[in-house]
């Protein structure tokens, strides 16, 4: 399969590359803030295969030490690009070491946590406008001595060289992280180096991306070719269908699968809303039949991933093979909302170490399928591609729709997924949502579900001994679904879900509530 790249040098671009930091992701989240373009890719990145030319590079941090065998190192042609460079962290100490291995070491302390930063040199560009602020410290490796042409321009009480700047390159490093907070002026530092330091064009915006991308999506398939989609009801699938169809018209068809794990009344749901509301080319499937008939007896969640995408993508790839243009011509191109997390996942320079949970995706698709994969949203975190939804006119309560996964309620029905266990969890968390909604939370959780668990607890109703299941509630906050927090809700509002599960759903004897954040959990429990 063919992967169709979006143009990378369309917005003036910062280059961020990785060195696997927690905190990488959100440098990019900074610079967008503040409408400057960026990309993340590994710091082994080769230079002379960049598919773009970057208007400046950032070096992030990173949990090694640059002076181990083993740690990872940038291209050094990443210097004759010519144009400015920000080290932060581990990404300083990858410029001191590159001048010298001596000027790296440990420290005698640790510094994690806040420090106050002293601007030395107020005249340094870097700094333009910080004054002496907290800044948030992660690290036990330090510089000892300045690398050549460099200067001091800030210190902590811990670091001499907590800022150095090499101003006649442009070329500068902080031993503190800008990009997370906790470190209170540390946006004006990223925007200082981005649009004062590179002249980066602040231009990123979902009004100029909406017409670029359309553009790009009209040149790419031409005026004959014909695209199809999988759908799913979802803000993701939903806007780059929209997006399509901006672009296309009918020459995008889009197709609904039902795995027989989707939400209470989703396809009822789906249909008005693409079809009827938004003008969508949409073909519907009923398959929860045959999905359900393949995953009896199967309790390994990853097994359970694995036979959906599989079905998936057997039902998907035979009605797109019986859709036939009316015209005659090709379908040559595949439709995927993958959102730049995504992206960032499967190019960090850590990597996926072990497999987590496998990702359900149109990207499963056999290789050897001769469709071009198109993916408009790939630059997009979750909350740009709410407020591009919002340009295009889709309704507000699908933009701001909780996500659901692809496997759907069979990763929320832990042990073996039953047409009667996915009755008992969907109607569990239909009755959680619609609490939710009426509480006017919805808008303030990120995601929200009921998980039925394989175990059995005792109850009393009616004065009789029951012995049912148990649902586990979770409801998350997180700005981009790499890190997640629980919701704190009041004990009334789990009272009354609580109470309204247990005499609504038949099947259920005792309700939890998930506390575990992400880190260590994952948001899903499957």
């Amino acid at each position: 399969m063919t992967v169709v790249e979006p143009v990378g040098d369309v917005f003036n671009t910062i280059l961020v590359l990785d060195f696997g930091s927690q905190y990488s992701h959100l440098i990019i989240r900074r610079l967008r803030e503040f409408n400057v373009y960026a990309e993340m890719l590994p710091c082994t990145q080769k230079i002379s295969e960049l598919p773009f030319t970057p208007t400046g590079v950032i070096f992030s941090g990173g949990p090694f030490s640059v002076y181990e065998e083993g740690s990872p190192h940038v291209d050094k042609e990443i210097f004759n690009l010519n144009v400015p460079i920000l080290g932060i962290c581990y990404g300083m100490q990858e410029l001191a070491w590159i001048d010298n291995v001596e000027n790296v070491a440990r420290g005698e302390k640790r510094e994690y946590g806040p420090a106050t930063l002293n601007v030395q040199d107020k005249d340094c560009a870097l700094f333009k406008d910080v004054d002496h602020s907290q800044v948030w410290m992660s690290h036990h490796d330090k510089l000892h001595n300045l690398p050549s042409g460099f200067k001091t321009v800030a210190t902590t009480e811990n670091s001499q060289f907590a800022g150095v700047a090499n101003e006649a390159k442009k070329i500068y490093g902080i031993q503190f992280h800008p990009e997370v907070t906790h470190s209170v002026q540390g946006k004006t530092i990223l925007k200082n180096f981005a649009v004062n330091v590179c002249g980066a064009t602040q231009n990123w915006t979902m009004e100029n991306f909406i017409d670029t991308e359309i553009n790009r999506i009209r040149t790419l398939v031409g005026p004959t070719a014909e695209v199809i989609g999988a759908v799913s009801g979802g803000v993701d699938s939903t806007v780059a269908a929209k997006l399509m169809k901006e672009a296309i018209g009918d020459r995008f068809h889009a197709i609904y699968v039902d795995n027989g794990v989707m939400r209470k009344n989703e396809t009822i749901t789906v249909k008005k809303t693409l079809d009827d509301g938004l003008g969508i080319n949409l073909t519907v499937v009923d398959a929860g039949e045959q999905f359900l008939s393949q995953l009896k007896g199967v309790t390994d969640p990853e097994k359970k991933r694995k036979i959906i995408g599989n079905t998936f993508i057997h039902v998907f790839e035979k009605v797109a093979a019986d859709i036939k243009p009316k015209d005659g011509s090709e379908i040559e191109f595949l439709l995927q909302g993958t959102l730049y997390p995504d992206v960032i996942e499967s190019i960090s320079f850590k990597g996926p170490s072990q497999t987590i949970k496998t990702h359900h995706n149109v990207g499963g698709l056999t290789e050897n399928m001769k469709l071009k994969l198109i993916e408009p949203l790939r630059e997009l975190f979750k909350d740009e591609v709410r407020h591009l939804g919002q340009l295009l006119d889709i309704p507000e309560d699908l933009v701001w729709r909780h996500p659901f996964p692809g496997p759907g309620i069979a990763i929320r029905v832990l042990g073996e997924v039953t047409p009667e266990q996915v009755k008992i969890a969907r109607e569990a968390d239909y009755i959680f949502i619609e609490e939710i909604k009426k509480a006017g939370l919805y808008r303030k959780i990120s995601q929200a579900f009921a998980a039925l668990l394989p175990v059995k607890s005792v109850g009393v109703m009616g004065d009789q001994r029951t012995y049912e299941q148990v649902i586990a509630l979770r409801a998350i906050e997180t700005s981009d679904f790499m890190t997640a927090d629980w919701f704190v809700f009041e004990a009334a509002f789990l009272k009354k879900v609580a109470s309204r599960i247990v005499n609504e759903v038949d099947g259920v004897a005792r309700v939890t509530y998930d506390i575990t954040s992400k880190p260590p959990a994952t948001v899903e429990w499957e």
